[in-house]
């Protein structure tokens, strides 16, 4: 298990910054990935697919493209952030594709996405696959992003109901990932952050247990961000953990005055 908590400012808002990772109950290995760039205020989780170690490579791989993408096409200036965090979003494909063609023992492997982006007072949410943004406020927690999975998709469309869906052995089969094709079709999403509000990026080993009420009350009683992160993963354990379970937990605060601030230091990647 890993955790931090940091602060990065944009012109408007600050955000408090905690993440945590498990193993969960079942798994010999942990094929979750997430990292972050205070400097950029990009965070993201990804959960890999595959045998052998392959998942572990494929978070790992998109997360470094990514965050790596984002920083690079910054330096060169002009590009907006919708479109920087697209092309970020490509180069993982890109680089998760070409390292599964390339070797024998990775071939087939994937994995899911969920970022999130500070542009001023609004967050931007992308995601490929099943791993999910919810937005926290006064209490209440909504989820932001649409998981692309069979199941979900099926309920989207009214094709099955939700004691189906429930029922369903099908709750793991996602249809879009990062790195199965050459390319892949990401969703995008804009919120408008108050001070207060927060923000979860989480791996479907935490989702598929913790609803958007269980949610919502283990972040109000918990002490902090760290606190909330550990809780939610202790949940997901206690619930079953059969999978690897990863979250990363931001908080829109006022901006702090620059001797405030901490060191943003280096981008980070955690697998």
């Amino acid at each position: 298990m890993t955790d931090m908590t940091s602060v990065t400012s944009t012109s408007s808002l600050s955000l408090q910054f905690a993440a945590a990772t498990d193993i969960g109950c079942h798994r010999s290995g942990n094929e979750d990935s997430f990292g972050y760039d205070l400097a950029h205020h990009l965070y993201v989780v990804c959960d890999g697919m595959g045998g052998s170690a392959a998942g572990e490579v494929a978070s790992g791989l998109a997360v470094q493209a990514l965050i790596q993408s984002f920083a690079s096409l910054g330096q060169s200036g002009g590009a907006s952030v919708e479109d920087r965090l697209l092309k970020g979003i490509y180069d993982a494909n890109r680089a998760v594709h070409q390292a599964a063609v390339s070797d024998p023992q990775l071939r087939g492997m994937g994995t899911t996405m969920v970022l999130a982006c500070l542009d001023g007072d609004r967050i931007l949410i992308g995601n490929v696959g099943d791993s999910r943004a919810y937005r926290l406020r006064d209490g209440a927690c909504m989820q932001i992003t649409l998981d692309h999975s069979l199941i979900e998709e099926q309920l989207r469309s009214g094709m099955i109901t939700p004691e189906m869906a429930e029922r369903s052995e099908m709750k793991s089969v996602i249809t879009r990932a990062i790195g199965v094709g050459e390319r892949v079709e990401p969703d995008f999403f804009t919120a408008v952050l108050q001070p207060g509000d927060l923000l979860l990026l989480a791996s479907d080993g935490l989702t598929r247990y913790a609803g958007e009420e269980v949610i919502s009350a283990i972040t109000r009683s918990a002490a902090g961000l760290d606190e909330a992160c550990q809780a939610l993963i202790d949940y997901a354990k206690k619930s079953g953990g059969v999978d690897n379970i990863t979250c990363i937990l931001l908080r829109a605060v006022e901006e702090k005055t620059p001797s405030d601030e901490t060191d943003l230091g280096q981008p980070a990647f955690t697998a």
